[in-house]
């Protein structure tokens, strides 16, 4: 990947804007390095560009990174032989700094992995149409003109694939109650609250928890607050913050000199958590691209 952050104003430009371009491949193609791969594309067509043809630099790149995740999603349809890879290889961890509802299209990469397996379902037209209007609230009259399409045609598509995602019913963010019960859970621990911690886990909660000696699988509400309650007694984090894990509800908790504790992504259903996956393998957490301490 080319470094263009200091190079000259347009390549500082195209900076600001390599997180969000990198959020809508990714949710067009499902494959983070094919999603590379489509913004360093469309960091090249800005730099053969006259740039003061553009009027708008976030609407033209994102324009020119649907045209391209569009090209990709149909060569797939065209050859289904072709394999992609790594939709599910990687946990993907961003800061979760939105908790407002209003602010879901500042989510959108937050999407979960398990969006990804109904958007594989949808036709390449409709699964542009969802994730741009949907996800990033691009105009339908922009998607469009993506798509070579009116505009009355474009928002026809996204009600389709809207209705497949709805009726696969999968979330398109994280929302309010589901952080009130993640902050909540996560408060009790601190406090060592055994009661407080049961009031939000399911009956039934399963916890994973990948260690440098293999998966652990704890069951049950009675053995997960006990042993959260037991954490935090231990006092070994000391700094931590609300992530986004897959696109679930999370937390990332560091030691005193910096090195991460562990990473949890939560599952939560009629405001119960009732799954809760725990990185804490040095190795793997070493792997991820955590974001920094508070």
């Amino acid at each position: 990947m080319s470094d263009t952050s200091s190079a000259d104003p347009v390549g500082e430009a195209f900076e600001v804007q390599r997180d969000r371009l990198r959020a809508v491949a990714y949710r067009m193609l499902g494959s983070h390095a094919d999603a590379e791969d489509v913004v360093q594309e469309a960091w090249l067509r800005l730099s053969r560009q006259d740039t003061a043809t553009i009027d708008n630099l976030a609407g033209w790149l994102t324009t020119v990174v649907g045209r391209i995740s569009l090209d990709v999603l149909r060569s797939r349809q065209a050859h289904p032989e072709a394999s992609y890879d790594d939709r599910l290889a990687e946990l993907v961890v961003m800061v979760d700094d939105s908790p407002a509802p209003e602010d879901d299209v500042a989510l959108a990469d937050s999407v979960g992995l398990a969006l990804l397996v109904v958007l594989e379902s949808l036709r390449p037209g409709e699964r542009l149409a969802f994730v741009l209007h949907d996800l990033f609230a691009v105009p339908f009259d922009e998607i469009g003109q993506i798509l070579g399409r009116s505009t009355a045609a474009a928002k026809m598509l996204a009600s389709r694939a809207r209705r497949k995602v709805q009726g696969a019913g999968q979330p398109t963010a994280v929302g309010r109650e589901q952080r009130e019960v993640v902050q909540a859970f996560l408060a009790a621990a601190r406090r060592g609250d055994f009661e407080g911690l049961l009031r939000v886990l399911d009956p039934e909660v399963r916890l994973t928890v990948d260690t440098p000696g293999g998966v652990v699988v704890i069951l049950g509400a009675t053995k997960v607050a006990t042993g959260a309650a037991a954490r935090a007694a231990a006092g070994a984090a000391v700094r931590g913050r609300a992530v986004l894990v897959d696109g679930l509800p999370g937390f990332v908790s560091w030691r005193e000199d910096g090195a991460p504790l562990s990473v949890m992504a939560f599952t939560v259903v009629d405001g119960r958590i009732v799954a809760i996956a725990t990185v804490i393998d040095p190795a793997r957490l070493a792997s991820m691209d955590l974001p920094d301490p508070r």
